[in-house]
């Protein structure tokens, strides 16, 4: 009967750390065994996920898994569900921070909710993401500008691709030095220079 925690963060530079200090709570129970999927995308079915493929094949009955969260077992309420029923079916207890202990029958039915309601906030999400994208190229080609003040849809360039050839190709300087002189990497450099 071990205590095992399972992180998930959806990119590299995400830290684990918030969860884990979550979930261990005021006594800082020390866990058995720690599973991480450290930038894998909540798009990505439970059983999909490295890090949780191998809890997978390490959990045994009687074990409690700690997740921070019900989007960490899985990609949607289907995918929650699905993960939840295996997980109990087995024997092992699931322990959701802020829910507590998800037994079968009740429980189950309240994860299965929370599931759909945190499938719906993603799909919020991406229709929201997808209107400020219209809106900006919308304004972009009615005044110039996007909706926010920007020249661009994406992130702006750190430099005119065309005044950094010209300038190497001028003083004949190599990429390292061309980079230098700028202020910018030597594969922003090539890239410019390629496209001018």
């Amino acid at each position: 009967m071990s205590r095992i925690a399972y992180y998930r963060v959806s990119t590299r530079d995400q830290s684990i750390e918030s969860q884990r200090d979550a979930m261990r709570g005021d006594e800082r129970q020390p866990f058995a065994k720690e599973f991480i999927d450290h930038g894998v995308s909540g798009a990505t079915p439970a059983a999909d996920r490295p890090g949780f493929a191998e809890l997978l094949r390490y959990i045994r009955e009687g074990d409690t898994l700690f997740v921070y969260a019900v989007d960490r077992l899985g990609r949607d309420a289907i995918d929650v569900q699905s993960t939840v029923r295996s997980l109990l079916e087995r024997g092992v207890i699931l322990d959701v921070r802020g829910l507590g202990v998800i037994a079968k029958g009740v429980g189950e039915l309240i994860l299965a909710v929370l599931a759909q309601v945190a499938n719906m906030e993603r799909d919020r999400i991406i229709e929201r993401t997808e209107a400020g994208r219209v809106a900006a190229r919308d304004s972009l080609l009615r005044t110039g500008l996007t909706h926010k003040g920007k020249t661009s849809m994406g992130r702006p360039r750190e430099k005119n691709p065309s005044e950094v050839a010209t300038w190497r190709s001028t003083n004949s300087k190599s990429l390292a030095e061309t980079a230098e002189h700028f202020g910018i990497s030597v594969s922003t450099v090539k890239r410019y220079c390629a496209t001018a």
